[in-house]
């Protein structure tokens, strides 16, 4: 068997421009739920909201770099860590925490403030921490990854239809709710659909290699939501906030990932492989957890 952290996933351009554009109308879909006044409301009373953008920009990476530390995975496997733990929160954070009788203003706005400021914060942390563990500092070193192009990127997936999105909600709210919902689920199925497809294309590489990083991500995943919940215990916010707070957290967008993956490391297997299993079991654990959750109500 190939070494995982020479193995390059088969995914053409194309494929990439594809996921590029089903990643920017999930986005746009989702910013067709905000408002202005949403961030005014978290502007008064910014606790949460605060809480929220620490635990996902700073304890997670703190905690994901401690954790490869402590278990010294592959550098392409440890990579891949690094650079999940540097996206922001994963777009279906917002469906779960409404699953989870969680505060799902503060959900959506944790999302859109943190898509925005991972324009900085994404390349800054894969930078930094990958630079601290040396074997991942080499990977870096032979990519030669640019911050600028990862901001670029992440502001025209992420950023611009989120902006988009909103302006249509505040200038055309028949529409925004016209098509909001139907958009979500359709979106929603074509980048499942994608993903399967692309998981496809390179599956007995994935059959291969998943075993490898199956317990990492899962463990990475616990140590996400715990994260999350931690922070939010600690900053004192509200159980209905830290219902948001903690999914926030342990959701990530694995399609970003993806999309840096093919886009700046040649699609490096152990990073794929983290990358696509991180997007298939944080929807299992984020839906198990809202469920527990879901059975208590506490108050708003």
């Amino acid at each position: 068997m190939r070494d995982i952290d020479t193995v390059l996933l088969n995914f053409s351009p194309g494929s990439l421009n594809l996921l590029n554009a089903i990643l920017a109308i999930v986005m746009f879909s989702i910013a067709l739920d905000l408002r202005p006044a949403d961030f005014r409301a978290l502007i008064r009373a910014p606790r949460p909201l605060v809480t929220g953008l620490v635990s996902q920009f700073v304890v997670l990476p703190v905690a994901t770099f401690l954790f490869i530390l402590a278990v010294q995975p592959r550098p392409s496997i440890a990579l891949g860590l690094i650079l999940v733990a540097a996206c922001p929160g994963g777009n279906i954070s917002n469906f779960i925490t409404h699953r989870a009788r969680g505060n799902t203003a503060l959900s959506v706005s944790m999302t859109a403030i943190a898509t925005c400021a991972a324009i900085l914060m994404t390349p800054f942390n894969i930078g930094l921490w990958g630079s601290l563990y040396p074997p991942t500092r080499q990977i870096l070193r032979e990519t030669a990854i640019d911050p600028v192009m990862v901001a670029v990127t992440v502001f025209l997936m992420l950023v611009l239809p989120l902006c988009l999105g909103i302006l249509v909600n505040a200038r055309k709210p028949g529409l925004a709710g016209r098509i909001r919902r139907p958009l979500q689920a359709l979106s929603m199925l074509i980048f499942i659909a994608f993903i399967v497809l692309a998981l496809a294309a390179n599956w007995s590489f994935f059959l291969s290699y998943a075993g490898a990083v199956a317990m990492l991500v899962i463990a990475h995943n616990a140590l996400a939501l715990g994260g999350g919940f931690m922070a939010a215990t600690l900053a004192g916010v509200s159980a209905y906030d830290r219902r948001a707070i903690t999914i926030e957290t342990g959701i990530q967008n694995s399609g970003l990932g993806l999309i840096l993956i093919f886009a700046f490391f040649n699609g490096l297997g152990g990073m794929a492989v983290v990358a696509a299993f991180w997007g298939i079991w944080h929807a299992v654990s984020g839906l198990a957890l809202a469920s527990v959750m879901a059975r208590r109500d506490v108050a708003p």
